[in-house]
């Protein structure tokens, strides 16, 4: 990327620092054996994978055995999502080859989660309901992407309660960049005795997290949010917690995930995560008055764009908007003429013309959810940074827009 173009697109992706690279190189080139095995080189192998699991587990507030190491978000939520809901399902007798209420509770299993999930998550559920005739549940959000906690509550109650294996709620929205209340929703979960999964993916390294301290029992995160190569990730789940596999094979990560670990890609996992929350500490005042210098320039210049997401709970390098009157795709492409890479939303929806489902679940109209437009960013930006991105932004609109 030349020196002149902008990047605006840290939700989709982030470079990989020297450091994680440096970090990694030992394990690719020099202690490259197999950890499994029983040889001096496989035991230094081993040594640094429980070192890094240490490390990585410390800079999301759980313990090391809760993590199991993944190819990165898709894979973490498949296995929380489908692993959990198996077991459970099990547990209320409502395995493979058993009727509703023989040996359990009557009815369909459910999974509940919410309407504005990441698709690794909402369409886990729906295999769960091709397959083995669950019911999913989508609760409502707010204007701003928040859960509605009382609708959250209510689809608990009774016996319908008694049948939910899994709720899952996303940490921060990849679209608009609103932050869950994970502690209300923590609570209201377990209140009634229901395993809660949190999709983490766009917060790690962005805003602090506690797994434990919370009483979240399942964690998804995806290391090249947070300067990993890509396919790198993991999924925390405390102990206690039933979950079954999805691969079978050798054992490996606490019969979890079965195949030979990366221990290249857990220590890159670890180092990234720690430089990541080392430069949240830091930078975090600076991103916010960023984000909310950038929000106020976009609306001076085009008093029409409407910001999405909650104002002022949302992720600090997270600005998100909706332009009436103009196609997104075409904003993107005429911000990317002028050197400024953003996004129209997820990026797992990019190039198939998608709507942003989070947008159409917050209320807002498809005409106008197709106008929408994602600014992240990793740094704090100068004031000429976000001058520069005000005037392209208001030449863009003008000309769109036919003004």
């Amino acid at each position: 990327m030349s020196d002149d173009e902008l990047y605006l697109d840290a939700s989709a992706t982030e470079p990989v620092g020297e450091d994680v690279i440096g970090a990694m190189r030992p394990f690719l080139t020099e202690a490259y054996a197999n950890p499994a095995s029983a040889h001096q080189p496989g035991k230094t192998a081993l040594r640094a994978l429980e070192a890094a699991r240490s490390a990585f587990a410390a800079g999301l507030g759980g313990k090391a055995e809760d993590v199991v190491f993944t190819s990165g978000g898709t894979e973490s939520d498949n296995l929380a999502i489908k692993g959990i809901s198996m077991a459970r399902m099990r547990a209320m007798g409502l395995g493979p080859g058993r009727k509703a209420g023989e040996g359990g509770v009557a009815g369909p299993p459910r999974i509940v989660i919410s309407s504005v999930e990441h698709p690794a998550v909402s369409a886990s559920a729906d295999w769960l309901a091709a397959w083995l005739g669950f019911e999913v549940v989508r609760i409502p959000v707010d204007a701003q992407a928040h859960v509605d906690l009382d609708a959250l509550g209510e689809s608990l109650e009774g016996e319908a309660g008694e049948r939910t294996t899994l709720v899952s709620v996303m940490l921060a929205n990849n679209e608009v960049g609103t932050i869950e209340p994970i502690r209300d929703i923590v609570r209201i979960v377990h209140g009634h005795h229901v395993p809660l999964h949190v999709d983490a993916v766009q917060a790690a390294g962005r805003i602090p997290i506690r797994m434990r301290d919370w009483g979240i029992d399942a964690l998804a995160v995806s290391g090249h949010k947070f300067g990993t190569p890509k396919n790198l990730g993991a999924l925390l789940v405390r102990g206690g917690v039933p979950i079954e596999p999805l691969l079978s094979g050798g054992g490996q990560e606490r019969g979890l995930r079965s195949g030979t670990q990366n221990v290249a890609g857990a220590v890159a996992l670890a180092i990234a995560l720690s430089d990541a929350n080392e430069k949240m500490r830091r930078q975090e005042r600076d991103l916010v008055t960023s984000r909310d210098t950038l929000i106020d320039a976009v609306r001076r210049v085009v008093p029409q764009a409407e910001l999405t997401g909650d104002p002022r709970r949302r992720l600090p390098g997270h600005a998100s908007f909706v332009f009436p009157g103009i196609a997104g795709e075409a904003l993107l492409v005429d911000l990317d003429a002028h050197g400024i890479a953003c996004s129209s939303g997820s990026a797992c929806a990019v190039g198939r013309h998608e709507l942003p489902p989070t947008l159409l679940a917050m209320g807002i109209g498809p005409e106008v959810a197709q106008s929408a437009l994602r600014m992240t960013f990793d740094a704090p930006l100068t004031r000429g940074q976000i001058d520069r991105i005000a005037m392209a932004l208001e030449d863009s609109y003008g000309r769109l827009a036919g003004r």
